[in-house]
């Protein structure tokens, strides 16, 4: 359980643009998401393997750091700016699925690539239901 949704309600001014329950949604989201890969990169680089999971290490990071970034614009909302909180969920949905696509080719043999597949799966949905609410 976070504090997303009751952080949201207490803001003393409207925000501007966006369904409530999505945005708690893509908030959450892009929050585990950036934990999960974070945590992914560092499980690939106690693996044997670390050498062939490079790729995976550097989507992981870059995801990670996106998906923090998302986060943390989508809540603030003083001096809200409608394009570029458009810019960071499309950044941050692109991110989600490089990085589920990677981590997904690893699944079968790396169990921390399949939950953070799924967690990257979660967030690209969640960026991209927040930005069909804004159009």
């Amino acid at each position: 359980m976070t504090n997303v949704g009751a952080m949201l309600d207490t803001y003393p001014q409207g925000r501007d643009g966006f369904d409530r329950d999505l945005l708690v949604e893509c908030i959450e989201a892009c929050i585990e998401c950036a934990q999960t890969c974070t945590a992914c990169a560092d499980a690939c680089l106690a693996e044997d393997m670390v050498a062939e999971l490079r790729r995976c290490i550097r989507t992981n990071l870059d995801c990670a750091d996106v998906c923090d970034s998302t986060g943390r614009v989508l809540s603030r909302h003083t001096g809200y700016d409608a394009n570029l909180s458009r810019a960071v969920l499309e950044a941050c949905r692109a991110a989600c699925r490089a990085c589920g696509d990677e981590c997904a080719q690893h699944a079968e043999m790396h169990e921390h690539c399949r939950v953070c597949a799924e967690a990257c799966r979660r967030c690209e949905q969640a960026c991209d239901a927040l930005l069909s609410s804004m159009a």
